[in-house]
């Protein structure tokens, strides 16, 4: 049980990787608030631990909602962050205007941003941890994904810089870099259909069985988070089936 005791808050809980990090940290013992803007996914995944769990909703791209979140679930404490919240919009550059382009940014780095200053002061008291959810599109070049890739290259870049500032506070500051999920968020479709699929698959997994499950993703969440990784800061993990590998 390496979360005993231990209060995190996991944002992005209602689907996919959110939700499948908040079981298995669930399952270790960690005591959750669990942040999401689909109130009903949700409350599905706290049935689904259990137990009693905090439910927060919030809305990434409002700063005073994030900082609400963060202080519910700091109320008596907090130890873990996990930062999972995100969204995908893809497709030709050409096609994708200003509004799209900012609200990518808005929920996939400001949200970072956001979440990560309100919730050092707490994580420096218990000598903490935050875990960001950044993406193999923030460890290279992926076509169509101009303004998903600039969001995870971001969070590479507020991992490293905060590893940094507060190493000498006890504070350790990691980001997972995933390739291909399964998950309902990857399988949808741009809404633009002038794709070039051979381009953009050129970096596709290549390990047996193709890309990640959920799970995958959540058990090296759990371990950068556990005391396991207690000499790991400032790492962008690759959880990517070889998928950059070559």
């Amino acid at each position: 049980m390496r979360f005993a005791g231990k209060k995190v808050l996991v944002t992005g809980a209602a689907s996919g990787i959110g939700r499948a990090t908040a079981l298995r940290l669930a399952s270790e013992g960690a005591e959750l608030t669990l942040g999401d803007v689909n109130e009903a996914g949700l409350a599905d995944t706290a049935a689904v631990i259990g137990r009693p769990v905090r439910v927060r909703p919030y809305d990434a791209t409002d700063t005073i909602s994030c900082q609400a979140l963060v202080a519910a679930a700091a109320e008596n404490g907090l130890d873990v962050l996990c930062n999972i919240g995100g969204m995908l919009d893809w497709g030709p550059t050409i096609d994708f205007d200003e509004a799209r382009f900012e609200r990518v940014l808005r929920v996939n780095l400001f949200s970072v941003y956001v979440l990560c200053r309100a919730a050092l002061p707490h994580l420096v008291r218990s000598k903490g941890n935050i875990v960001n959810m950044a993406s193999a599109a923030g460890l290279s070049g992926v076509p169509f994904t101009l303004a998903y890739a600039a969001s995870k290259h971001g969070v590479v870049g507020i991992t490293k810089s905060l590893a940094v500032e507060f190493a000498a506070r006890g504070v350790r500051v990691n980001a997972i870099c995933p390739g291909q999920v399964n998950t309902a968020m990857t399988r949808t479709p741009p809404p633009e259909g002038d794709i070039d699929w051979p381009l953009m698959m050129r970096n596709a997994p290549k390990l047996e069985g193709g890309g990640a499950e959920p799970e995958d993703i959540a058990a090296s969440v759990a371990f950068l988070a556990s005391d396991d990784a207690r000499k790991i800061s400032g790492a962008a993990l690759p959880v990517d089936c070889a998928q950059l590998a070559g």
